[in-house]
């Protein structure tokens, strides 16, 4: 227990000035190879690919590749596992199998940086509901920050315009959002009994296992192909995407992501996380060709602006009343 609760303590607490700038870096290198999900499976999808069957096997992958570090960090420790299951299904359910099963739906009829701009209006679903729950005003910082993405969320849909983008697909892509709340809620949530790349393995090895279940009684589509695939202008083979997808946008990103998480906190390394959007539309344009209508990257920018606006809000903490301030500063 001694272990877990230092390690715990390690992914919650401020960055040390040595190993800020690192850290940096390291988080800025996950949200990187993060963002290249999109491109890898928008390749296969158009190979033949069903997203059901890229996200099958993208999971299983991952969580095999994570078994063995998981448990050397469990190190015996399986009690750890049952007393946690229901925060691992829920989390491989929803978090991670339903967040990425509905992202690559909405990939499949829309571009990856749309698909991503509506995926990150999470954090904005959170403000609201944390309002709706808790009756409580959030502060002008949060209500400006919403009202920036929700513009946002207009110009990136165009509703305006005379092109509208498919309703399915933004449809997965805002369902994307409902799954990445729950996501953002469970790894929010203070568990000194279980380690982070725990979680991740068992998340992904049941979210994987979920959508081969759905897939063999054929509840979910899933179609692979051997065809070559097109990435950044040339022909190659379906593996290479599916490699990318599996080592670099999941096990490389997963493990970076911790070691963010480790040097800078929890709560800068997900600040820090905001700049996935930005990676992923430059890889789409890089390796697909697609690059968003001056429009919808003015809406993005505004997503993000926004995103950004909610979150700086939230790293300053709640405000406390003035007798209390008062009475914390009587007894320092």
């Amino acid at each position: 227990m001694a272990s877990t609760v230092a390690e715990q303590r390690l992914l919650t607490a401020p960055p040390r000035p040595g190993s800020a700038v690192a850290g940096v870096g390291i988080a800025l290198a996950s949200s990187a190879v993060f963002g290249l999900s999109g491109s890898f499976a928008k390749s296969l999808l158009e190979a033949g690919w069903t997203p059901g069957s890229a996200v099958a096997v993208r999971m299983v992958g991952a969580a095999l590749i994570l078994f063995l570090p998981a448990a050397f960090m469990l190190r015996g420790r399986w009690h750890q596992l049952r007393q946690n299951w229901k925060t691992i299904l829920l989390f491989g359910l929803i978090g991670v199998a339903g967040c990425q099963l509905f992202y690559f739906n909405a990939v499949a009829t829309l571009s990856v940086g749309v698909a991503l701009l509506l995926e990150f209006l999470a954090p904005v679903l959170i403000v609201l509901w944390l309002w709706l729950t808790s009756r409580r005003m959030p502060r002008p910082a949060t209500i400006a920050g919403t009202v920036l993405a929700v513009a946002g969320l207009m110009l990136v849909l165009d509703v305006f315009g005379p092109v509208k983008l498919d309703l399915a697909g933004v449809l997965w892509g805002l369902g994307a959002a409902v799954c990445l709340v729950v996501y953002f809620f469970i790894t929010a949530k203070q568990n000194d009994s279980l380690p982070p790349l725990v979680l991740a393995a068992g998340g992904l090895l049941v979210g994987g296992a979920a959508i081969v279940v759905l897939g063999a009684v054929q509840i979910l589509p899933m179609t692979f192909s051997t065809a070559d695939v097109q990435l950044a202008g040339w022909h190659t083979q379906w593996w290479v995407p599916l490699a990318g997808l599996v080592l670099l946008s999941t096990v490389l990103s997963y493990v970076t992501g911790i070691m963010a998480a480790r040097a800078l906190g929890s709560k800068v390394a997900s600040f820090v996380s905001l700049t996935e959007v930005l990676f992923a539309v430059i890889w789409a344009w890089l390796l697909l060709g697609e690059l968003p209508a001056i429009i919808q990257l003015l809406g993005g920018v505004l997503i993000v602006a926004g995103v950004v606006l909610v979150r700086s809000d939230e790293l300053r903490g709640p405000k406390l009343p003035r007798r209390r301030q008062l009475k914390n500063a009587r007894r320092e």
